[in-house]
């Protein structure tokens, strides 16, 4: 909390996304009993699935276990997330009439479960505690495509075609996930991350005109710190430096010391190791990770994080021996 406040903690915090995922045994057997959904419907087990990396491996933050496609819960559509494909909505919105579809959106009703097991979580760990959400344009993605399709375009033929049904869908997921967010700050997050893994899509102009609006209000409306983090996206980092975020997540393919740069001083860094340095040997992996270390060296305003999630061919004892290395080598006041 103090690094995303701009501060330098007394080393570099570090947490991981995807760090309750499948790398994790008792993750995995949790998975061979319920299906992802059933998991995060049920606070206990979500709770369960959120505890583990932050006591095996001294994780400083938890992330809530849920998904980001959990508030289409709360808006009647049909969709699955199929093991090895993820979210498949079917039939996909591409029209008018799906637009009208969209139930009405109480997060309290319908995805309060998330909110219990941020609860839950507080009471039993003093580690802060991380909500989360995907961004609108990212679900619209998923919304349109119907599943995950390499640069998603459908979506895009659809901005191009049909922008303004393209932007009352966004504007309507805005809405969604201010409410949603918003929930999940109630029930306790100390801070909250934005997923806009796809904005890497859009060029500047489209983001600029179509994303930035609806995440600037996200974020204004919110009480507590908020991260944003894309993939692919490192043209856009001019335009991310305009949201009122506290901190931008950066991904592996550009450097920490350029994305400062590009944002400047106002906003904490997160990242930005490439999550298939867990793949390879300890050694390589220390090296990997302390040259991240080295790009930020003043250590102010910075968590340690992946350039994207965990893999789940990862072996948990490198992701142990990672988050030590990170507090033994990282700034110390």
């Amino acid at each position: 909390m103090e690094a995303l406040r701009g501060g330098t903690p007394a080393t570099t915090p570090i947490w991981l996304m995807r760090q309750a995922g499948r790398y994790l045994p008792g993750y995995r057997s949790l998975r061979e009993h319920h299906d992802i959904l059933d998991i995060v419907r049920d606070p206990e087990l979500a709770l369960e699935a959120t505890l583990e990396p932050v006591t095996k491996f001294g994780i400083d933050a938890g992330i809530v276990f849920s998904d980001i496609m959990t508030p289409l819960l709360g808006l009647g559509v049909d969709f699955r997330i199929d093991p090895g494909v993820g979210p498949v909505v079917d039939p996909p919105l591409r029209t008018r009439e799906g637009l009208a579809r969209l139930g009405a959106f109480d997060a309290e009703a319908s995805t309060g479960f998330v909110g219990e097991t941020i609860r839950r979580f507080r009471e039993r760990s003093a580690t802060p505690i991380l909500g989360f959400a995907a961004s609108p344009f990212t679900l619209a993605c998923y919304l349109v495509e119907g599943h995950h399709e390499r640069d998603f375009p459908a979506m895009r033929a659809l901005l191009a075609q049909s922008e303004d049904l393209a932007t009352q869908l966004l504007h309507r997921l805005t809405s969604v996930t201010i409410d949603y967010l918003r929930m999940q700050e109630r029930a306790g997050a100390d801070a909250l991350q934005l997923f806009d893994t796809w904005a890497g899509v859009l060029s500047p102009a489209q983001y600029h005109r179509l994303v930035l609006p609806g995440l600037t209000e996200i974020i204004r409306s919110l009480g507590k710190p908020v991260i944003y983090f894309s993939t692919s996206s490192a043209h856009l980092l001019p335009e991310m430096a305009e949201l009122p975020a506290a901190g931008i997540s950066i991904d592996w393919r550009v450097s920490l010391s350029r994305a400062r740069g590009l944002l400047g001083d106002q906003k904490a860094l997160q990242g930005n190791l490439d999550p298939t340095v867990l793949l390879c040997s300890q050694e390589v992996m220390e090296r990997k990770a302390l040259e991240v270390l080295q790009e930020l060296p003043r250590g102010d305003g910075y968590i340690f994080n992946l350039g994207h999630g965990v893999l789940p061919e990862t072996d948990p004892q490198r992701v142990k021996q990672l988050v030590d290395f990170v507090h033994r080598n990282g700034l110390r006041r």
